[in-house]
């Protein structure tokens, strides 16, 4: 714990997506403002631990009772435990009746409500759970994050209404609710007046996005939003994920071509290359369907790299249903995939589907298709040996403190020698050598005496 003198301390650990890693900024800048809390990355140093957990993986709930398990002995010398995100929210005060020791549980749509669930902890001498659904509120109620670097993250809808049979997220973080239109532009204005050149939009269907326009009652889509942000003087890259093909519509691909901002870089799941287990997944598209709208976005830009979402595994999958996933991936040639095995997930209908399809084949379906992804993303990758990318420098590299690293448009991970002075700054860097999860490059000649 800290010092009488010292700061208070706050230690979280984050589980899942993007928009976990989101939150637990936002639980961070909650405590700062709110007590004065500061991060550390040492639970044993820390006067407050939070979790904040992810449910789509399976035996979620067991990794978290395990680690609770290992910082209850803290508990002796007066630190506060809190558990927040899906699976607090799937689990709510189930998880006190199995770890007492926890002082407060709390879901997505709640971390706004820290501070005070804190002190209701103390005023009534018994842990507190809130994992209502309180919609835009959260948004409301957050404090200006602190910026560190030129890229930010910034959340502009929460929950999903797609009820995909799989999937546990409409349950645990509510249906789709779309921050006001105004509200998003101002605090990616307040970003960049901090400096930031990249952002990222987030949502669980972040292209689902219908955000109000004041009091006019009129609503802006995703590809309004975006074209708004890139009017803003300052932005100069605008990632987003995670995409939905349901809601990828036309005006969307065409932003593509008016915004260059907009980057070469598309996260946009599939899940599956078979029209029979997409219609038991329940996502709503055939495979032609996808391949449509990745064939229309690369009439518009063809050097787009395409990412992507897949379950392997899923209820009733033959071989050729996972022939025709590889067919798939062969004919559209996906740069990266986060891709896993089917885990069922409770009370979600494709729990209770039958599935009698041996464990290690599902384990060799998966190889083969990482296999098959990584091969394409290394071909990728050895293409762009030679040309001159631009880089946004985030740091040192984590192989070689005395060189930089930063990432391409195009989501590759780039280290090169170069001066301090280059950090933070987006730059031209020439590709020298290809690996396969990340890229070596040099700073021209040009760039290393102009700086």
């Amino acid at each position: 714990m800290s010092d009488v003198n010292s700061p208070k301390r706050v230690y979280i650990k984050t589980f899942g997506c993007q928009m976990n890693e989101y939150d637990s900024d936002k639980m961070a800048d909650v405590m700062r403002q709110a007590e004065g809390y500061e991060k550390t990355d040492d639970p044993e140093q820390a006067d407050l631990i939070l979790f904040n957990t992810c449910s789509v993986r399976e035996k979620a709930q067991e990794k978290v009772f395990s680690d609770l398990g290992r910082v209850k002995h803290l508990k002796a010398k007066g630190v506060k435990i809190g558990v927040g995100g899906c699976v607090a929210s799937q689990e709510g005060a189930a998880i006190i009746e199995r770890a007492p020791y926890v002082d407060v549980v709390f879901g997505p749509q709640t971390l706004h409500r820290l501070p005070q669930l804190l002190q209701q902890r103390r005023d009534a001498a018994q842990p507190q759970v809130d994992i209502s659904f309180p919609e835009i509120e959260k948004f409301d109620h957050l404090p200006p994050a602190k910026v560190e670097g030129r890229s930010a993250f910034v959340s502009i809808m929460e929950g999903c209404s797609k009820y995909c049979s799989y999937c546990v997220v409409p349950y645990t973080r509510g249906a789709e609710v779309s921050r006001p239109f105004e509200d998003v532009l101002t605090e990616v204005a307040g970003l960049v007046d901090q400096g930031v050149l990249e952002v990222t939009l987030l949502g669980q269907n972040v292209n689902a996005y219908r955000g109000a326009m004041g009091a006019s009652g009129e609503i802006a889509d995703f590809a309004l939003l975006i074209e708004y942000i890139a009017e803003i003087p300052g932005i100069q890259r605008i990632r987003y994920t995670t995409s939905h093909p349901n809601e990828f519509t036309q005006r969307l691909i065409d932003v593509y071509a008016k915004v260059p901002q907009l980057v070469n870089h598309l996260h946009l799941p599939v899940q599956h290359g078979s029209d029979r287990i997409l219609a038991a997944m329940k996502r709503g598209y055939s495979v032609l369907q996808f391949k449509q709208i990745v064939r229309k976005l690369r009439a518009i830009r063809p050097d787009l790299r395409l990412a992507s979402d897949f379950i392997v595994g899923f209820p009733g999958e033959t071989d050729d249903d996972h022939a025709k996933t590889m067919k798939l991936v062969e004919d559209v040639g996906f740069d990266a995939s986060f891709s896993f095995i089917f885990s069922p997930r409770p009370g979600t209908p494709a729990a209770n589907l039958p599935d009698d399809t041996p464990y290690e084949v599902k384990v060799a379906r998966l190889q083969q298709l990482q296999a098959a992804i990584e091969g394409h993303a290394w071909g990728i990758s050895r293409t762009l040996v030679g040309s001159t990318q631009k880089v946004l420098v985030t740091g040192t590299s984590r192989k070689d403190a005395n060189e930089l690293m930063g990432r391409t448009e195009c989501n590759r991970i780039v280290n090169f020698p170069g001066h301090p002075r280059l950090m933070n700054q987006l730059i031209d860097v020439t590709i020298t050598d290809a690996y396969p999860h990340s890229l070596r490059g040099e700073v021209p000649l040009v760039e290393t005496t102009s700086a």
